[in-house]
């Protein structure tokens, strides 16, 4: 650890400087012996660094957003040589360089504070070994080492030996206790953070060794923290413990408002997207314009969601411009399948052919004179009422057609040619 520590010497005097000036602070207000000025300071110095990782953090947004734009890419490599893995891996290489992606670049945040890490460790470290460090002096050295978090020295660990402990006036059963409980809340929040990412926030469409990656340490990092988290002291593990839940709150907030395209969390989303828009009539934020300026421009290449969220405007009569807005539809727009191509419009059906007599009976109704009686048929005709037809002379007393003649009157032969 002494090389670990002289390598990130540089860094002890800042990190002891602004724990000092915390304590001032919160000292005047719980006592400058009191656990809560030191873990408070400890706490204020997390949410500093963090604020200044702000930048890093939008910077691995980005990098993120670039590795979701290269999943049709990288799918396409993966079903092109699914039974070669060593050339699908290098194309996937070859990909990464051209396009100028990186897929460790959700680790940036954890690097970046590696330093303060190690910086904030040896400050305590210092502090169990009873030796001044940086800005902390002798005086604010007894006070550290009289500070008890929930009856836990901030210096102690879990693997200090009883006589230790005695020294810092506390129990090894309450030490013990305090720091496996910290351990276990922060090995917990780290697993809920990563795993909310790859439940809500990542295409689960595309099978990439990027997912292979996040999935791998979701399980890897709470593991790290819960073995040497035995080695860290209270105060680390209140740092650690803060950072994650920062971590975890600041991820809730961006896949809330900013979703991986084709995950869940775009189609809760979108999902209130539209009933928002769909209530007001208009894009009223910036950050909605955006979204709804992104998805009109990809046109075809919409997925599933985003097709979802233009057919709901649509059925509210709502269209969605290039510029992000969304004005009042005149004519219905044409809802699209899953595919993007637009449905067509149903024909219009024309109505049935009417027959003579009923198109005869709708025009005396609109006349206003009586329908027309219409001739009973044979069938319908009483036997008594049927008029007997006169005989024609010459037609003797035959009543039936003689075989093979027609029935009714026949034409006169034509006179032969003899």
């Amino acid at each position: 650890m002494d090389t670990i520590a002289s390598l990130f010497s540089f860094i002890t005097t800042p990190v002891s400087w602004v724990i000092v000036q915390f304590h001032k602070v919160y000292g005047a207000i719980f006592g400058d012996d009191t656990g809560w000025a030191w873990g408070l300071s400890i706490v204020s110095l997390v949410i500093l660094i963090r604020i200044c990782l702000i930048p890093l953090f939008v910077k691995q947004i980005k990098a993120t957003r670039a590795m979701q734009t290269l999943q049709p890419e990288m799918k396409k490599i993966q079903e092109r040589y699914k039974n070669d893995k060593q050339r699908q891996s290098e194309e996937m290489m070859k990909l990464y360089k051209e396009t100028g992606t990186n897929p460790l670049s959700s680790c940036l945040p954890i690097l970046a504070q590696s330093p303060f890490f190690f910086a904030l460790y040896h400050v305590l470290n210092s502090i169990a070994n009873n030796e001044t460090i940086g800005a902390i002096n002798q005086s604010l050295l007894d006070s550290a080492q009289k500070a008890h978090i929930f009856g836990a020295p901030l210096a102690a660990k879990f693997t200090d030996s009883a006589a230790d402990v005695q020294a810092l006036d506390a129990s090894l059963t309450t030490v013990r206790i305090v720091t496996a409980v910290m351990i276990v809340l922060m090995s917990a929040s780290q697993f809920y953070t990563q795993r909310q990412l790859m439940t809500k926030n990542v295409d689960t469409t595309v099978k990439t060794p990027f997912m292979q990656q996040q999935k791998m340490l979701m399980y890897i990092f709470p593991v790290m923290f819960a073995v040497f988290g035995i080695n860290f002291p209270v105060g680390v593990l209140v740092y650690w413990l803060t950072t994650n839940v920062w971590t975890m709150g600041q991820q809730m907030y961006v896949i809330r408002n900013n979703p991986t395209p084709g995950s869940k969390a775009q189609a809760a989303y979108l999902e209130r997207l539209t009933k928002h828009v769909s209530h007001h009539g208009k894009v009223r934020r910036r950050g909605e314009r955006n979204v709804v300026k992104a998805i009109v421009a990809k046109g075809r290449d919409r997925n599933e969601y985003e097709r979802k969220f233009i057919n709901g405007l649509s059925k509210a009569g709502l269209a969605a411009q290039t510029d992000g807005t969304v004005l009042k539809s005149e004519t219905p727009v044409a809802v699209e399948t899953e595919d993007g191509t637009p449905l067509a419009t149903p024909k219009r059906q024309q109505p049935k052919r009417q027959s003579k007599s009923q198109r005869q009976t709708g025009v005396a109704k609109a006349a206003g004179e009586p329908e027309p009686k219409t001739s009973l048929t044979k069938s319908d005709a009483p036997e008594d009422t049927k008029p007997t037809a006169a005989k024609k002379p010459g037609s003797g007393t035959r009543s039936k057609a003689q075989s093979g003649q027609r029935k009714g009157p026949q034409r006169p032969k034509s006179p032969s040619k003899k």
